[in-house]
């Protein structure tokens, strides 16, 4: 397992849309979520241990914005050959048994992963309404014991959002495994 973190991007970063299948097979592109005024998209998958450590918070961070003009959505982009759990019909029975409560969409040639420079699991963004990137970085001060969160970064950086706030710039990056690139 490489351990990596999330990487930097431009404060001009606008989301690079897509056009993708989710576990389910129903069809995704940016475009999908227009009406939403914040977008958070998460690259995660199922082998993942820094994914599953947060995963119960992230899905019960969406419930939390259900009522709210906010859309979560999980992309993965691994390549499952060596990793047999994020094999789509796994992806599918994970999204099902923790009830996501959001798409997760299936980047099998990886390109959207590229696009959105994501290099680890989980790589965490918050989208504006114009798409503009506002927030890339970690879910919360403490990834691994839900007990000792402190700073509930991402949360934060969306309630901002909808109060037309900017969210605050200084974000710690996620980490992670690395994205199981394919070999080409």
């Amino acid at each position: 397992m490489v351990l990596l973190k999330s990487e930097t991007l431009p404060a001009s970063f606008i989301a690079p849309d897509f056009n993708l299948q989710s576990v389910e097979g129903k069809g995704y592109s940016l475009a999908s979520f227009s009406s939403s005024r914040v977008l958070v998209v998460a690259f995660i998958c199922n082998h993942c241990p820094y994914v599953k450590a947060i995963e119960d918070r992230l899905i019960a961070l969406q419930r939390e914005f259900s009522a709210h003009p906010v859309q979560f959505v999980g992309i993965c982009s691994n390549d499952p050959t060596d990793y047999p759990d994020d094999l789509p019909h796994n992806l599918l029975k994970r999204w099902k048994a923790k009830d996501y409560g959001f798409p997760y969409l299936i980047d099998e040639d990886q390109t959207v992963a590229k696009a959105y420079g994501a290099v680890c699991t989980p790589d965490l963004y918050v989208f504006n309404e114009k798409r503009q990137l506002q927030y890339h970085g970690r879910l919360d001060d403490s990834w691994q014991d839900p007990c000792k969160v402190t700073r509930r970064e991402l949360a934060d950086a969306v309630r901002q959002l909808l109060a037309g706030q900017s969210p605050l710039p200084d974000s710690q990056p996620s980490m992670g495994c690395s994205i199981k690139w394919r070999q080409r």
